[in-house]
């Protein structure tokens, strides 16, 4: 019966201390991988306000579905047989979503809206079985409940057409993030509290900063594909094309700097000794990194096009994609550090006035130099922290209260 009990038990064993990132979720990633370069090719080809919001909904869905499965796999251990095959199944599905995002809004909405209705449901599904008798299972049920719900309106987004399916499928992922925010509220089930969410912090942390690599990759392969294209053509040696290359490289690794000079590492150990971990893994991870991910996604279409064109002339597309990403990666930090560490960083609120009054610059400007000045703008705020050192950016003494809320 021991021997059966073990077999059946899927939950990770926390009783070793940290808890790892395993190889089958690095595999899990590689999916991923492929669906943001699809988000970034989306928005190339749609650069237009109305292709700018179908590339973030469809940048939302693809984050719930992998932070969904992240939140999983922070309980069950992906080690075990039964985890591992979801896994799996998780990624095929994921591939074939991925594929279909470029005709979302055309031919292959009930693709994406199938693929993602299958992945809330089943995943939820799967975990209210694998947990039989604990206190998550609860938690899970209420989950699945809303997980039906928002897959339903995926699925009928996804056989509609025109404004119908914009309307079906953002109320699908309103329902998703509305289930977190009321703790997935269910009659007859009740509501999960933060303190029902008993992650390991530390590798939740992780987790999402491994997403913000796998934005960060895209934009570094966009950059050496684009640059190689130029040079097997024969028009990637003028002296502008090159230094639209080293600016787009420079804005990438300032990205990168940004975020993991220091404030991976201490998020991840100031989330990993809060009292409340899940209300932290909510508000500052949950909700906050996908903000930062679209920010890059942004940034790397834009680079692309700067590398193609680094003389065209008050494109407004162009500008908006190059300031519009700085901005959004600026502003998904700030709002980062404002929850992790209860401070707002002013360098940040300066640099988003600065890349706002940049707009005013814009259409008198070449791309290349207006992505020189968004580069600079990032390069400053980094120069700025390491300027002022660790400050607030270091995890709370051991046994401090930590009084970090979603609401902040």
């Amino acid at each position: 019966m021991v021997t059966q009990a073990r077999q059946w038990n899927l939950m990770r064993d926390r009783s070793g201390g940290e808890q790892r990132v395993t190889n089958i979720e690095l595999f899990f990633d590689l999916v991923y991988v492929f669906a943001v370069t699809q988000l970034s090719h989306f928005l190339l080809h749609h650069r237009t306000v109305t292709g700018a919001l179908q590339a973030a909904l469809l940048m939302v869905m693809v984050w719930l579905l992998w932070v969904y499965t992240t939140w999983v796999t922070n309980w069950l251990d992906p080690e075990r047989l039964g985890v591992r095959l979801l896994l799996l199944a998780l990624m095929l599905v994921s591939l074939v979503m991925a594929a279909a995002l470029p005709e979302a809004f055309d031919g292959e909405g009930l693709a994406v809206g199938c693929c993602y209705a299958l992945m809330q449901i089943g995943r939820s599904a799967f975990t209210v079985v694998a947990l039989p008798g604990e206190t998550l299972q609860r938690n899970f049920e209420r989950i699945l409940a809303w997980c039906c719900a928002s897959g339903a309106l995926a699925v009928a987004g996804g056989l509609s057409s025109g404004d119908a399916r914009w309307i079906l499928w953002l109320a699908a992922v309103a329902t998703d993030l509305l289930g977190g925010i009321v703790g997935f509220y269910t009659p007859g089930l009740g509501r999960s509290s933060s303190g029902d969410w008993d992650i390991a912090g530390g590798h939740f942390a992780e987790r999402c900063q491994a997403f913000i690599l796998i934005a960060l990759g895209e934009s570094i392969v966009i950059i050496g594909a684009t640059f190689a294209g130029l040079l097997a053509t024969g028009h990637g040696g003028s002296a502008a094309e090159i230094a639209a290359f080293a600016v787009a490289f420079a804005g990438s690794a300032g990205l990168w700097w940004l975020y993991f000079d220091r404030s991976a590492e201490d998020g991840a150990r100031r989330i990993a000794a809060s009292a409340d971990p899940g209300r932290l893994g909510r508000s500052a991870y949950h909700f906050i990194h996908p903000v930062m991910v679209a920010g890059i996604i942004v940034v790397a279409a834009a680079d692309q096009i700067v590398l193609q064109g680094p003389a065209a002339r008050g494109v407004a597309t162009t500008s908006w994609m190059i300031l519009g990403g700085t901005g959004l990666y600026i502003a998904g930090h700030t709002a980062f550090k404002a929850v992790v560490f209860r401070r707002t960083s002013v360098p940040r609120l300066i640099a988003l006035a600065v890349l706002a009054l940049l707009g005013i610059l814009a259409p008198h400007v070449t791309a290349l130099t207006l992505g020189i000045c968004a580069a600079a703008v990032i390069l400053t705020v980094a120069a700025t922290d390491r300027l002022h050192g660790r400050g607030d950016d270091s995890a709370p003494a051991a046994g401090a209260p930590d009084r970090v809320n979603a609401g902040q």
